[in-house]
């Protein structure tokens, strides 16, 4: 009974007290400055009620009720963020080859039989991939041509119900990096992008992608030569003409984020900055590479081709918009014509070796497998490096700026090179090559000072070098060096002979 009543009077004691507390808190006003810290008590306990009341809301709100989009600077992104699409399943886990890359060539069903031209030149049966068309196109049956032989594939018709601000195609070739991702192809470690005019140079590709490890996140090409195409569309972006690389697993994110990026950059006019746009959102960085080349040049591509950045050379882009980069040859014959020394001797091709002829005091600078330049005079190696400038700039037809530098090519002839060109290739011994180059016109005019005339006299060049080894490109970059080999009889003055070699240790050029 004691304790009933003591609990009962402490009960008793506890509900008092909570009268006071909230007798306390809600007190008639006696004074004037009561008012005052009523109206901030009530303020407060209506804040905590909304606060409360708003919490609940967001926590138990139904997710069909909610906005598919919330609205950020004027771009739209789903509310619930995009998965990757599952990754095909892979096998190999030795070095890359050409069968780990997967190419995704963007077409047209009007241009293609043309363009296939230029696909035709290095599409081998080891290649994997299709060209995208906007729609089916009936083929010749002709199997003796190689160019029929390459697959086909029409995009799906997603990519019709994105809108758009200048090029509708820029949407589909955008959206066959899922066209291809769909294909789900297993042993594929690199999607590789590119035009149905971009000439890519496969064993280059491989060895510049097998720096990289293909279950990292990776987005490798090159931009645009000419800074206004930089400027108006991105220096951090890889241009589509050149070609560029995804990695695998970046694939799976870019795939599963493309069509919500497609309807956010709707404004941009290329595909590849539709890409480019995606590829940040996912927060994977554009990395260089400076043998993808877009060539985004107008007039004679001679000077960049002849001075080749010291990397092998991945791609070539636009060269229907350039001149032919052999003297009197079409496009497609000049490019036959290139891939002769490429496939005897894949990663050397391009690559510039300068030296000089003490005697005669002429400068020679060597583009393996394409030209052959010799001044009369002396040039250091840093100037024989830059290109002669020989062609403008893509849009204005200016002459620069350039994301490179350049040395003008002077109005006096005497200052000019004697140019030649590579005509003959062969291997020798299955570890060496001869290459000849011969005299070419190129309008340079006449120049009567005896220095020059007797560069002039020499008509064709043979020059002769060990196979450049792939393990090349795993070390530290260095130019190799080349001498004059003294000849004799009346061919002398004719023709000449230089041998490509590795530097001595101590030599300089």
């Amino acid at each position: 009974m004691k304790l009933n009543r003591g609990c009962s009077g402490e009960h008793g004691h506890h509900h008092h007290h909570e009268a006071l507390k909230f007798s306390n808190f809600f007190f008639m006003p006696e004074r004037p400055r009561d008012y005052l810290v009523l109206f901030t008590r009530v303020s407060v306990l209506t804040c905590l009620i909304f606060s409360v009341s708003l919490v609940l809301r967001i926590t138990f709100l139904s997710s069909s009720s909610a906005s598919d989009y919330s609205s950020s600077y004027g771009l739209r992104f789903s509310a619930v963020p995009q998965k990757a699409l599952a990754l095909p399943p892979t096998r190999s886990l030795g070095p890359i080859n050409i069968s780990h890359v997967q190419f995704c060539i963007a077409g047209a069903a009007e241009t293609w039989l043309d363009r296939s031209r230029y696909t035709s030149l290095w599409w081998r049966n080891t290649t994997r991939g299709f060209v995208w068309l906007d729609k089916p196109v009936k083929l010749p049956k002709n199997n003796s041509d190689n160019r029929f032989s390459i697959p086909v594939r029409v995009s799906d018709s997603g990519w019709t119900r994105f809108r758009f601000s200048s090029s509708r195609a820029a949407v589909r070739i955008a959206r066959t990096i899922w066209d291809s991702y769909q294909l789900k192809l297993p042993d594929v470690r690199w999607f590789v992008m590119g035009d149905d005019d971009t000439i890519f140079f496969t064993d280059n590709l491989v060895k510049v992608l097998s720096k990289y490890d293909h279950e990292q996140m990776w987005y490798i090409g090159g931009n645009s030569e000419s800074v206004e195409q930089d400027v108006m569309h991105a220096y951090d972006m890889a241009f589509g003409g050149g070609g560029f690389a995804i990695s695998r697993p970046l694939a799976a994110r870019l795939a599963g984020a493309m069509d919500g990026c497609l309807q956010r950059y709707f404004y941009f006019y290329g595909s590849d900055q539709r890409i480019a746009a995606c590829v940040s959102e996912i927060g994977v960085p554009f990395t260089e590479e400076r043998g993808f080349h877009q060539l985004d040049i107008r007039g004679d591509p001679f000077g960049f081709l002849a001075a080749h950045p010291l990397t092998p050379l991945v791609s070539l882009h636009h060269l229907g918009f350039l001149d032919s980069i052999f003297p009197n040859k079409n496009p497609i014959e000049s490019l036959r014509t290139l891939t002769k020394p490429y496939n005897l001797d894949p990663h050397r091709i391009l690559q510039q070796v300068n030296c000089h002829d003490r005697k005669r005091q002429w400068s020679i600078s060597i583009s393996w497998g394409y030209s052959i330049q010799i001044y009369s005079y002396f040039l250091s190696a840093k100037e024989l490096e830059k290109p002669l400038q020989t062609f403008k700039t893509w849009r204005s037809l200016r002459n620069g700026p350039f994301t490179f530098n350049t040395r003008p090519l002077k109005p006096d002839p005497c200052q000019r090179p004697v140019t030649y060109f590579m005509d003959g290739a062969e291997d020798v011994r299955d570890s060496g090559t001869k290459t000849w180059y011969s005299v070419g016109d190129k309008n340079y005019g006449y120049c009567g000072k005896r220095e020059h005339s007797r560069v002039t006299r020499v008509k064709r060049i043979l020059v002769t070098s060990m196979k450049m080894a792939p393990e090349y490109w795993n070390k530290a970059p260095r130019r190799q060096c080349c001498e004059v080999m003294d000849g004799g009889g009346r061919r002398k003055e004719k023709e000449m002979s230089i041998r490509i070699r590795k530097c001595r240790s101590s030599e300089t050029i």
